[in-house]
């Protein structure tokens, strides 16, 4: 492809001499002759610095955001947004011929992302789907997931095999990352749904204005947005965007959707959902409170992409479970033990209240926090695990570079406040585990959260094969 042609949709400034392009990329390690070379600048590395080299290697053209006196450099204001449009470009604007479903929000969205994709299928509708656990390309084909959202190159790539493999639908998971970094510039998204706002990524985005600013973004470029209206967040999120609106609620009647006669069970949740046209009585096998409000994004968002109301709502019924959310781990044991992915102090919370509800014995409760993560986070989740389980197991969760101990220092200094939970402090996760399993009952549950989907661990020196199941298997034996 022609470099004026992968130009086309940017505002650039200069004159340049064209060529053939090979591929685009932003990483130095991956200059090849014929590339066109997208000068990113982060935290830590500033690709504008590799410019020089790139052209020497035989780069078609370098893009950059300052003038560096290169032959074939292409200036433009931001290099990230750039980058996104040159790869939809080069793979001939796949998603312009994709309904896109974006899903944004702290938790939710692996669910939601999940029962829509399944309910869509069962609908008829060949739908894939780009998130945390996998990618679903059509035709049977999966990928594992790089990024909650992925990089431009590697997004433009998948949305090109959906179109080929027969697609009609993607849903996708989009992160506030992804967002301010651009990765979805010019991506217009048929439908987009806000599940809710709580504290994450402040190691990224420093401030939460900031987070949630980024999360705004991608109701700018929506044709619908599905509103959680519960959620205190919902009202910035639907103001100063173009998007048709589309609320539902679980408290609120003044909602174009809401849930009535919720009744929660240890096999799921069951609630009427009423709008002004239909009542549909739902049932949605994962228990717990916050499987309410995920089964209603994606019931309300399918509905309003013009399925049918009872076959959707029987869709969303047999809807496939995710992978490392509320995952019952085969034991053969009086016990049970759930592995669920979640990481953040309102996960934490949703994962321990929605097993109080539906538990006979006690709760053992095992986590960690990332390192090199967000630290504020750490005391807050301690907290809530002192308070809310009845053994409070903490450990490792991925640390990183990062000293597990100092880690466990900070969510201590949440848990010690005060609590009412026994609290257990284990650095080796697998000595954690077994410890919790050492303290279970009959009618107990263990939930150990944070690895969910994961099957691995990131320590100082890389990434170790770690798996849950295989840990507790071994454990058992």
């Amino acid at each position: 492809m022609k470099l004026s042609e992968l130009l086309s949709d940017l505002n650039i400034t200069g004159a340049f001499e064209d060529r053939e392009v090979t591929s685009i990329t932003d990483s130095s390690s991956k200059i090849v002759p014929g590339c066109i070379f997208v000068c990113i600048e982060g935290k830590r590395f500033d690709g504008h610095t590799k410019a020089r080299e790139a052209m020497e290697s035989g780069a078609a053209a370098t893009v950059v955001s300052r003038d560096l006196g290169l032959r074939n450099q292409i200036l433009v204001e931001n290099t990230r947004s750039a980058y996104t449009l040159l790869c939809s470009a080069f793979y001939n604007h796949p998603e312009r011929r994709l309904k896109l479903i974006g899903i944004t929000g702290t938790n939710g969205k692996t669910t939601t992302s999940f029962v829509i994709q399944s309910s869509l299928e069962a609908l008829g509708h060949k739908t894939g789907m780009i998130g945390t656990v996998k990618n679903i390309l059509g035709n049977g084909e999966e990928t594992p997931a790089s990024l909650t959202t992925p990089d431009p190159s590697e997004l433009f790539a998948l949305f090109d095999t959906m179109v080929k493999n027969g697609c009609e639908y993607c849903v996708m998971e989009v992160s506030s990352q992804a967002l301010d970094q651009r990765r979805v510039d010019g991506i217009k998204f048929k439908s987009a749904v806000f599940t809710n706002l709580t504290q994450d990524h402040l190691d990224y985005h420093e401030t939460f204005e900031n987070y949630r600013r980024a999360k705004h973004l991608l109701f700018e470029n929506a044709e619908t947005g599905i509103f959680n209206i519960d959620d205190e967040a919902a009202d910035y999120m639907m103001s100063d965007t173009p998007c048709r609106k589309i609320t539902y609620s679980v408290n609120q009647d003044t909602s174009d959707y809401s849930a009535k006669i919720v009744k929660l069970t240890a096999s799921g949740v069951k609630y009427e959902l009423v709008s002004n046209d239909n009542i549909g009585r739902v049932f949605f096998p994962v228990p717990g409170k916050f499987s309410i409000y995920n089964s209603m994004s994606a019931i309300v968002c399918m509905l309003e992409l013009g399925m049918d109301f009872e076959k959707t709502i029987e869709a969303v019924k047999n809807s496939h479970g995710v992978p490392g959310r509320m995952e019952v781990v085969p034991t053969d044991t009086p016990y049970t033990m759930i592995i669920d992915y979640a990481h953040t102090p309102d996960s934490l919370k949703n994962a321990i209240t929605a097993l109080r509800e539906v538990t006979p014995g006690r709760i053992i409760a095992l986590f960690g926090c990332g390192g090199d993560r967000d630290k504020t986070k750490r005391p807050i989740m301690g907290e809530i695990g002192a308070n809310l389980a009845d053994t409070a197991v903490i450990t490792s969760d991925n640390p990183r570079s990062e000293d597990p101990r100092a880690i466990i220092d900070d969510i201590l200094a949440g848990a010690s406040k005060r609590h009412t939970a026994k609290l257990i402090v284990e650095p080796d996760r697998t000595k954690a585990i077994a410890k919790a399993m050492s303290a279970a009952g009959e009618g107990d549950v263990i939930l150990l959260a944070g690895k969910g989907h994961e099957t691995y661990q990131i320590l100082s020196d890389g990434k170790i094969h770690y798996d849950e199941r295989e840990i507790i298997s071994s454990l058992l034996k």
